[in-house]
């Protein structure tokens, strides 16, 4: 490995690299961290995941992080009864109710309390290029 290399490798990990053979292989072609998507698996396969990369490590005699990918809020942008184009500085309405209003854009949330989406929406971003929407 080039010791004069700056840039980190980082590799998720899933089904299709969990065994120990796998991690070596990752390991010997650069990988300097190993991502776990905690979105996906239960805690006992990510706990297994993480006892065999620190094996791996230790067989190849050089640290390997672990980055724990925890799940943020999810919002979802609900049916619209047709294309919206928003403009700079225009006001819109983020509800999660149905309700029939100008400019509502109805949002669903899964794995969230009520106070978490309504934190995520007052610290969230929106920004917009061209009509589209983006989150920053």
């Amino acid at each position: 490995m080039n010791a004069e290399r700056r840039t980190k490798i980082v590799a998720t990990l899933g089904p299709a690299s969990d065994s120990t053979e796998q991690l070596s292989a990752l390991i010997a072609a650069g990988m300097d961290a190993a991502r776990l998507n905690l979105s996906h698996g239960s805690h006992a396969d990510h706990a297994a995941r993480a006892a065999r990369v620190r094996e791996v490590e230790a067989e190849a005699g050089r640290p390997i992080a672990l980055i724990a990918d925890l799940q943020g809020p999810k919002l979802r942008i609900g049916a619209l009864d047709e294309p919206m184009i928003l403009v700079r500085g225009e006001t819109i309405t983020i509800t999660k109710h149905g309700r029939e209003v100008a400019r509502l854009v109805p949002v669903s949330r899964s794995s969230t309390t009520p106070d978490e989406v309504i934190t995520a929406l007052r610290t969230a971003r929106i920004g917009v290029r061209r009509g589209r929407t983006e989150q920053k």
